[in-house]
C-alpha cells in the first residue's frame, strides 16, 4: 500500500535586519513523529476548514496559476492551500497578515519522498513582514508546536539543523533576493518511482 501524500502549506516571513535579510523559524519538538528537533518554517498540512475558507486576496494570478500545474485529481485549490499557511501561521507563531493585496508569493514545491514517517504535498509561501499585523516579535499567542521561535539571517539559518528540502528553500530565497531572474517555482516532484524536478512555469 503507497503512503498517503497530504497538501501542505509552509510560510517563509522574511523582512530586512540590521546585518541583511532575515526569516522567521522554529525548533519542531523533539517528540515530533515528523522532523523532530529540526529548525523549520511555520507550516502543516492543509485541514477541512481550509477548503472553506473561501477566496484569499493573498495570491497573484501568476500564483495562481503556477499552483495549478502538475496536481492528481484529488488536489486542493489555490486558496485552500493559502488559508492553510495563514492559520498554521497563526497557530505555530501567533502572527497573522493584513488583509489587502497580494502578499504571497508562491517560490518552491516539494513532495516528501517516499519511505519517510509522513509525506506531505508542500507548498512554500515568501511574505514580506511587513504585512504582518502588528508586532513581528510578539509570539506570545503561539502555540508549543515551534520552540525558540526567533528571526535570524539566512546565511545564519544554513548553518542550524534543517531539513534538507528546508536548506534548498533558503538557497533559493537567497538566490531571489540576489537578482536571479524568475525563471519558474522549483518542483522536486517524488511523487513517482523516479525523483524528478521540474519548473512551475
Amino acid at each position: 500500500m503507497s503512503e498517503a501524500i497530504r497538501p501542505a502549506a509552509t510560510l517563509v516571513l522574511l523582512r530586512q535586519g540590521a546585518a541583511g535579510p532575515e526569516v522567521l523559524m522554529g525548533m519542531r519538538g523533539a517528540q515530533a513523529v515528523f522532523m523532530p528537533s529540526k529548525y523549520v518554517f511555520p507550516g502543516g498540512g492543509v485541514d477541512a476548514a481550509d477548503h472553506a475558507a473561501g477566496t484569499v486576496a493573498a495570491l497573484s494570478d501568476l500564483c495562481r496559476h503556477r499552483l495549478s500545474l502538475y496536481l492528481p485529481d484529488d488536489a486542493p485549490a489555490p486558496d485552500a492551500l493559502a488559508a492553510a499557511g495563514l492559520r498554521e501561521l497563526a497557530e505555530e507563531t501567533g502572527l497573522t497578515l493584513t488583509e489587502g493585496a497580494a502578499h504571497l508569493r508562491f517560490i518552491f514545491r516539494a513532495i516528501t519522498p517516499p519511505g519517510r514517517s509522513r509525506r506531505f504535498d508542500a507548498r512554500f509561501f515568501l511574505v514580506d513582514a511587513a504585512h504582518v499585523a502588528g508586532d513581528a516579535e510578539d509570539f506570545s499567542a503561539a502555540s508549543d508546536e515551534l520552540s525558540h521561535l526567533h528571526w535570524i539571517g539566512i546565511g545564519a539559518a544554513r548553518a542550524l539543523d534543517l531539513p534538507f528540502i528546508t536548506e534548498v528553500v533558503l538557497a533559493e530565497v537567497a538566490a531571489m533576493l540576489s537578482g536571479v531572474p524568475d525563471q519558474g517555482v522549483p518542483f522536486f516532484d517524488n511523487s513517482g518511482p523516479v525523483p524528478t524536478f521540474r519548473r512551475l512555469v
